[in-house]
């Protein structure tokens, strides 16, 4: 059985201005058609009705010309050729009445027929005594009008089509800025604002679009000065705990061999480390992080922190590329990697290296759902007494520091796999600078895989 396929709407017809254009149009279309009809009815009776007495003025006078035994005037006759049948049967029949029609034969007239004329009848002696007038004169007139009525209706819809459009376009342009501000302030940018100038004065009224840009105004502020609050707390916890820790250090290196000690000094250690993180967690909050760029192989970059993780980390390098990116940020980011890839995941680790892109892959459960989701999440792992969460989250900052592109995933066949796409080093050659003898030189971003515009590096 083939199934029908449903008919879906291009993308661009569930547009606020589209959908307002059709309204627009469809209102002034049926506006313009009641009038053009009530025009055109009225008109048109009033032109017949003048026609009309018109007519039977002129049948008083043949049919008194009849009665006389005169000779009946021009345009009016017994039985004239032409005459409408339905006329000359109410004649017939003894009473009077008026039709529009065509007039009789008139020489020269190609078609036979006259033009267009206002037949009046009345009984005489059982047959029918009828006149007409001509009517092609008022004929004109009623089709001049409706053309004119058509005319001036597309005029006005044209005119109302421009002004509501405008109108519209006023109000989906500020609603496209404030979803522009919306995508901004999720994408990290805690300083953008819509700026509405019609909520910069309480005292002029304000419309739906300036209540929306306002309250989303408010929420960035409030969102940003609950974030800088968690981001000073972070940071001044984590430089009040280098001190006691410090001391903390120098005494448990007092203490004398044995079990007890080298608890104490692991447990030191950890806050050490937990306290470094923090820190380096809230200068990336701060966006204060500064890039040291340089030209670098991968491969030996990623070769190098294999071995001082000390780590059973296989390397697999295929097609290796240069890269101008900050060497210690890049060290700490696939250090994070390996290190969380043999905390939670399960043997054989493989770090890849394909060009500029660099994977590590274990052979474990693979991520956690949430982190695939939503991304990492501070202080929050799976695996109890396995770290305190921060590593991914350092690692996806720095990343974004260095103008990187960390991916999460699991692969086919099992395990977590993180990708790390870092923009590629590119130098043009003599023969491709024109007009540059010395070459040229530019980084290919992550997400621009042609090398037409090159993603400079950002601190976050």
């Amino acid at each position: 059985m083939r199934r029908r396929r449903r008919f879906r709407s291009p993308s661009w017809t569930a547009s606020l201005t589209w959908k307002s254009a059709v309204f627009l149009t469809a209102m002034c279309c049926t506006l313009a058609a009641l009038l053009g009809v009530l025009v055109h009815t009225a008109v048109t009776r009033q032109t017949v009705e003048h026609a009309r007495e018109k007519a039977l003025a002129r049948l008083e006078v043949v049919t008194d010309a009849y009665e006389a035994g005169e000779p009946l005037p021009r345009g009016s006759g017994i039985d004239p050729p032409g005459l409408p049948g339905s006329l000359r049967a109410l004649a017939a029949g003894g009473e009077r009445g008026t039709v529009v029609a065509d007039g009789p034969h008139r020489p020269g007239d190609p078609d036979g027929q006259g033009g267009p004329a206002m037949w009046a009848a009345g009984p005489a002696d059982g047959r029918a005594l009828a006149t007409w007038t001509d009517y092609s004169h008022s004929a004109r007139t009623i089709g001049g009008l409706d053309r004119a009525i058509i005319g001036s209706s597309l005029l006005a819809i044209a005119a109302t089509l421009l002004v509501g459009l405008f109108a519209v376009g006023r109000v989906t342009r500020r609603l496209h800025q404030s979803a522009r501000v919306a995508r901004r302030i999720s994408a990290g940018d805690l300083d953008a604002r819509v700026n509405d100038p019609r909520t910069a004065r309480p005292v002029r009224a304000q419309d739906e679009v300036a209540i929306v840009a306002g309250a989303l105004d408010t929420m960035a502020s409030t969102l940003q000065r609950k974030l800088q609050t968690e981001q000073r707390f972070t940071a001044d916890v984590a430089h009040e705990l280098r001190t006691p820790l410090t001391g903390l250090s120098a005494a448990a290196e007092l203490l004398p061999p044995g079990r007890p000690a080298e608890l104490v000094r692991d447990r030191v250690q950890a806050m050490r480390a937990l306290t470094e993180d923090l820190l380096e967690i809230s200068r990336l909050d701060a966006r204060t992080e500064q890039v040291d760029l340089a030209v670098h192989d991968l491969a030996p970059i990623a070769e190098r922190v294999v071995r001082a993780s000390g780590t059973d980390t296989e390397v697999r390098v295929s097609g290796a590329a240069r890269v101008e990116t900050d060497r210690r940020r890049l060290e700490r980011v696939i250090g994070n990697l390996v290190a969380n890839a043999h905390r939670h995941g399960a043997p054989p680790v493989v770090l890849g290296v394909d060009g500029a892109v660099v994977s590590v892959r274990d052979h474990g459960p693979g991520f956690p759902a949430y982190l695939l989701d939503g991304g990492p999440q501070r202080f929050r792992t799976d695996g109890a007494g396995k770290g305190h969460g921060l590593g991914l989250t350092i690692a996806l900052g720095q990343a974004q520091v260095i103008g990187a592109r960390l991916d999460f995933g699991d692969a086919p066949d099992g395990g977590a796999l993180a990708r790390l796409t870092l923009p590629e080093y590119v130098r043009l050659d003599d023969g491709d600078s024109a007009g540059n003898p010395g070459g040229d030189r530019g980084r290919r971003g992550p997400d621009d895989p042609d090398g037409s515009t090159g993603n400079a590096p950002h601190a976050s």
